[in-house]
């Protein structure tokens, strides 16, 4: 891609291109909907059916299951994750948000660093 010589011609460009990118994703997302309501319906009739596999002309299904957790009180989950040292269960990410604002009422958060990020905010005119 040729870049334009001025910062104004380039965020132009730039807020072409998102609007350009902004409208695929509207396409895909729709699209998205379409594949989740067919999916749904696939499930939704699986029990007249039977089976665990369906095909048609060009692709095959098969439906599987698998357990997954939804924590239903976080306080006896993490009591016991730290008595059991079961850490594998929490995924390791920083809420930025809440971590801002602790930031904002100075509290100092141990083992944590604030490390700034630079981004681009367009408007249109």
């Amino acid at each position: 891609m040729k870049l334009p010589k001025t910062l104004g011609s380039c965020v132009d460009l730039l807020y072409k291109m998102r609007e350009e990118r902004l409208a695929a994703q509207k396409v895909v997302d729709e699209r998205k909907a379409q594949e989740h309501a067919l999916k749904d319906h696939i499930l939704t009739n699986l029990n007249s059916q039977g089976g665990t596999t369906f095909g048609g002309k060009i692709a095959t299904a098969h439906v599987s299951k698998r357990t997954e957790g939804t924590v239903h009180d976080w306080d006896d989950f993490f009591n016991w994750v730290a008595k059991t040292d079961s850490w594998d269960m929490v995924q390791k990410r920083i809420n930025n948000a809440a971590y801002r604002e602790r930031l904002e009422n100075d509290v100092d958060v141990p083992g944590v660093e604030a490390v700034e990020v630079t981004s681009i905010n367009l408007t249109k005119k």
